[in-house]
């Protein structure tokens, strides 16, 4: 059966950001034992016009430029988010109709905390190798949600990745999907009820049996049925909550530094929930050389990982250079740019 590729790719992050160091001096915390417990040292802030949807489009934009495809040659839209604009009306129908795809396109949003965008890879995958659609793009898109005072606020972050794949054959393909597994259970370390603005979460439980047992299981698994040894993989990109849970992953499974590091983005940006493992991956697709092969194991609350093993069909590709000035906020303008925004 004939396998998808990776031909586009893009991302969004606001220019806006705040320190840890600013969060602790607020709430008279010690910095210094929180960086050393999260690992991040600073995180991104949307500011004013800047939400799901509108981070998603630029994202997408940019993917349609690096795959080089017309807008209208995308069939299939899907957006994983934990915060959509609207509670019922589709984000990805909304980034379809920006974007200028055909009406004629599968659209849908796709909610499991910070794994949904991965899933979408997934059903694009799907629909690329039955041969059901040529082209299909799934993205990554959060501002994320801490409740000020949470352990959360020092990592909760906002940014969106867009995947575009198309058939491994193409003549723009750069990074084969060899095979992706699953592995959920009903496991409630982190929640958000129907009408509450900020999500709650079990502490530690959130650790073990939530995000380990679940990247650990999707990662052996993954290596089990492709018969890989890990040793051989050039590129490890696993769900980012902070830096702390990832590098005891890597640590357990001796994974190398080299192998960590394209796709460890966390410590500058913070936790980007839907977005976080997919601009992870973006990062090594712009670095990554042909024939390398990328370990991608995401993670969603509640609980399930995605795990995808690829081949890279040629060297990567740069993304344009963000030319906008980073801007540090103090809390108080963190606080404006986070505050709920109302409704029109």
């Amino acid at each position: 059966m004939p396998r998808s590729a990776i031909i586009g790719f893009g991302m969004y992050l606001p220019r806006l950001r705040i320190l840890t160091q600013e969060i602790a001096s607020h709430w008279h915390q010690d910095s210094a034992a929180i960086l050393q417990g999260l690992g991040v040292e600073e995180k991104t802030v949307p500011e004013a016009g800047e939400d799901s949807f509108t981070m998603a489009c630029e994202a997408a934009e940019q993917a349609l430029t690096i795959a080089g495809i017309l807008s209208s040659q995308i069939s299939a839209v899907y957006v994983g988010s934990e915060s959509h604009p609207y509670a019922v009306k589709p984000t990805s129908g909304m980034v379809a109709a920006a974007i200028n795809t055909h009406p004629f396109c599968h659209c849908a949003d796709l909610e499991f905390a910070c794994k949904a965008a991965t899933a979408g890879m997934q059903i694009v995958d799907s629909m690329v190798r039955a041969g059901q659609i040529t082209y299909g793009l799934a993205i990554g898109t959060d501002t994320a949600q801490g409740r000020p005072g949470d352990a959360l606020e020092y990592t909760a972050a906002a940014g969106a990745a867009a995947i575009i794949l198309g058939p491994e054959n193409a003549e723009n393909a750069l990074c084969r999907i060899d095979t992706t597994l699953s592995f959920t259970t009903d496991t409630p370390d982190f929640w958000r009820a129907n009408g509450e603005r900020y999500p709650q979460h079990a502490g530690r439980y959130t650790g073990e049996p939530a995000y380990f047992r679940h990247v650990e299981e999707a990662l052996k698994g993954i290596l089990e049925i492709s018969k890989v040894n890990l040793a051989t993989i050039d590129h490890v990109v696993l769900h980012m909550p902070n830096a702390k849970f990832p590098a005891k992953v890597a640590k357990k499974f001796k994974l190398t530094t080299e192998q960590m590091a394209l796709g460890f983005v966390v410590p500058h940006i913070g936790n980007t929930y839907s977005a976080c493992s997919l601009l992870g991956l973006v990062h090594v697709l712009m670095k990554a050389k042909k024939d390398e092969r990328i370990l991608l194991v995401s993670y969603g609350s509640g609980a399930g990982s995605d795990a995808f093993l690829m081949t890279m069909l040629r060297d990567g590709v740069e993304l344009p250079r963000d030319a906008r000035t980073l801007e540090y906020v103090s809390y108080d303008r963190y606080l404006q740019c986070t505050a709920p925004q109302p409704q029109p």
